[in-house]
């Protein structure tokens, strides 16, 4: 008797499973979510480890990192300098100049000033749209970077939204000076200190540069982060070990 009883729960448990999972495929929204959770980031914002405050001195020397402002004759005269950059002109122009002139008349306050990057929210994830300059050549690196969910809600490949909320996980537009590494969830990572009123939570929110499996080197659309510029996990280590410790990057659109 015992042993017809657990037979036949064994059984109803089964079936109320094989009910459960066949509605569960049978909509849209749940096919869509299982999908994107496997391309995406599942380690939520803030579940990296709490970013330690900075000191007095940091905070008061990035508040001496401001956005310029200058006459024309100004900006050409300070454009003039760097027209080695960027010669095959692979960064839109309204992109790079900006940064430029942030990058010069900030450079006192970037103790990593080998580089510059740009990244162009502007084009699709499939295309390679973080550029990292190496102010001493000019020489352009072009990579593949992923952008926020929140940034694009619907997984279409561009980002449209953008946000310095916590939680809102989307990617944040503005100027950047790179910090300290560490390892995390994801491994080695990199903090960035937002510079612009449009990423300021940067640090608190723990945007960081990292490593992730969902971004690929190669023209394909990316998975999303939670609105970290993840890169490859093969450039990771390359990336971070350049940019790391006060190089300046800046994230924009160029329509």
């Amino acid at each position: 008797m015992a042993g017809t009883v657990s037979a036949r729960l064994r059984l109803l448990a089964l079936c109320s499973i094989a009910v459960f999972a066949s509605l569960l495929f049978a909509l849209p929204s749940a096919q869509a979510y299982l999908t994107d959770t496997i391309e995406d980031e599942t380690i939520v914002e803030g579940y990296e480890p709490i970013p330690p405050r900075l000191s007095p001195e940091q905070e008061n020397e990035l508040s001496q990192i401001k956005e310029p402002k200058l006459s024309p004759e100004q900006i050409k005269a300070i454009l003039e300098q760097y027209l080695y950059v960027d010669p095959h002109r692979t960064i839109p122009r309204v992109l790079l100049d900006k940064a430029l002139v942030f990058y010069h008349v900030n450079k006192p306050y970037l103790p990593n000033p080998n580089y510059l990057s740009i990244i162009n929210f502007s084009l699709h994830s499939s295309e390679p749209r973080f550029y990292i300059i190496a102010m001493a050549t000019g020489e352009v690196s072009a990579l593949h970077v992923a952008h926020g969910t929140g940034s694009d809600p619907n997984s279409t490949g561009y980002a449209t939204r953008f946000s310095n909320k916590p939680g809102s996980h989307q990617s944040s537009l503005g100027f950047y000076r790179t910090a300290e590494t560490y390892f995390g969830k994801h491994g080695y990572s990199l903090r960035l200190d937002g510079l612009s009123d449009t990423n300021s939570n940067a640090r608190a929110r723990a945007i960081v540069i990292h490593g992730a499996s969902y971004v690929q080197d190669k023209n394909v659309k990316q998975g999303r982060s939670w609105g970290c510029p993840a890169v490859s996990m093969a450039q990771r280590t390359k990336v971070i070990d350049m940019l790391k410790e006060g190089s300046l990057i800046y994230a924009g659109l160029e329509k």
